[in-house]
């Protein structure tokens, strides 16, 4: 079902030189951008006066005083300052919009857990009413953790605008397209596309193709960042230029609007007299950004062996724990295998690592049968998983040769917290009742005969 695109009102900057149509490219560059010529103070943040009658505001990402290469802060100048984008509040209830700490005494989470694709109902939803948590980590009130949520979008939010003060939000979409309206630009959205909005930052949600469904990881933590290569280098995984962030663009509109604000896990609501996405011109590097998962270069051992699946990390948020992230991002898509004398589907195993999973399009090569596009999968930590009978056995007996893993593309939330399940995982999502007797019909073969293999 197609859906009209929403009006759109905004006045955009010309896309820079070497450009995208309204990206700029790079990772956790320092842009600068404007709408309007010479809204962008030049040599200072804080003029006195600044040009076209804009204020002048920072809005920062991390402390003050945060390290020079971790610091991130954006200046914007706007239409007006975001202290009228706020009055009174009054909260409301998104009942299917979870945060941590969530244990439920009636919900058992220790187990593993599959789901076929969440559906679509004739009910209208927006970002906000769509949003579905199935899993929590962590505790949002001390900023660390996550949660997984499910979106079913099929309207877009019409002088109607969010922002999280808990957390960024890494959108994962598998269905349908959208475009994000943020403070500081415009993004596009569709599937083999991921996005991040960072926290703090007020945006819109319209529907340009619906209906909508996606994933959605809920980051309470530390920001998301590229992970560290070591011996590989400098290339290949996510490379920095194919991130895009968008150019500058602003409403100016006088019209009655909905601000949501969800803190320390709970929803308010405020009413204002404008459009709040009314920034003209910004600088920094706090800002949202969009990437192309078509775009990621996967790497793998081409002699023997299976390596950890950590080298298909696209994103990492740290932890205080050095090398045990808060988050991993981690993408399975098409490529070649190629190792000798090697089992290569991923291995059985547990960790301290708890797996959340995703199905894009396509079929993963671990369970051939069952997890299929929009589905989603949960081994908590500490317990066992790995391939069904199936995919065992036609492993075990592969002619191996080069082999290309094609039409597939799943990915991971991995988190070093366990993550308990909502009543609506747990109830009301299309649970998988069998999924456990996947490993049910896995034979013995054990034979002492020496060099029996």
């Amino acid at each position: 079902m197609n859906r009209p695109i929403a009006p759109h009102r905004f006045t955009q900057a010309d896309s820079p030189t070497g450009t995208t149509e309204g990206y700029m490219p790079g990772f956790g560059n320092d842009f600068e951008t404007e709408a309007l010529p010479g809204a962008l103070p030049q040599g200072m943040n804080s003029p006195q006066k600044c040009n076209y009658g804009l204020y002048g505001e920072q809005l920062s990402g991390t402390a003050f005083t945060a390290p020079s290469h971790q610091n991130e802060r954006t200046w914007c100048y706007r239409i007006r300052p975001s202290v009228k984008h706020s009055h009174r509040y009054e909260k409301i209830d998104l009942p299917y919009w979870k945060s941590a700490p969530h244990v439920l005494d009636d919900v058992i989470s220790l187990g593993q857990y599959r789901w076929d694709p969440v559906p679509h109902t004739d009910e209208g939803l927006t970002w906000l009413t769509g949003m579905r948590t199935m899993t929590t980590a962590g505790d949002v009130n001390t900023q660390v953790g996550m949660a997984c949520h499910i979106y079913l979008v099929t309207e877009s939010m019409v002088d109607s605008y969010f922002f999280s003060a808990d957390s960024e939000l890494l959108i994962v979409p598998q269905e349908g397209r959208l475009r994000l309206c943020t403070e500081l630009g415009i993004i596009d959205l569709e599937p083999k596309e991921i996005a991040i909005i960072p926290r703090g930052l007020l945006y819109r949600v319209e529907v340009l193709e619906g209906p909508a469904r996606g994933f959605v990881c809920e980051n309470y933590g530390q920001k998301f960042e590229l992970p560290g290569r070591g011996p590989i280098g400098a290339n290949c995984m996510a490379n920095r230029r194919d991130f895009k962030t968008p150019v500058a663009a602003f409403e100016d509109r006088e019209t009655s609007s909905t601000v949501t604000i969800k803190w320390c896990g709970q929803f308010h609501e405020t009413k204002i007299d404008q459009s709040p996405l009314d920034v003209v011109a910004w600088h920094g590097n706090y800002a949202p950004v969009k990437y192309d998962l078509r775009n990621y270069c996967p790497i793998g051992a081409i002699l023997f062996d299976h390596p950890d699946p950590s080298i298909f990390t696209v994103l990492t948020a740290p932890s205080g724990v050095p090398g045990t992230a808060n988050i991993d991002f981690v993408l399975f898509r098409e490529r070649w295998m190629v190792m000798e004398d090697t089992f290569r589907p991923p291995w059985y195993h547990k960790n301290i690592m708890s797996e959340l999973m995703g199905n894009i399009y396509g079929q993963y090569d671990a369970k051939p049968q069952g997890f299929v596009p929009g589905g989603t999968s949960l081994h908590n930590m500490m317990l066992p998983h790995g391939p069904d009978r199936e995919a065992f056995e036609k492993a075990s007996n592969a002619n191996l040769g080069p082999d290309k893993l094609d039409n597939t593309m799943s990915f991971m939330f991995e988190t070093r917290f366990p993550q308990h399940l909502t009543a609506f995982a747990a109830n009301e999502a299309p649970l998988q009742d069998d999924y456990i007797d996947c490993w049910g019909d896995i034979e013995k073969k054990f034979d002492g005969t020496p060099g029996k293999k």
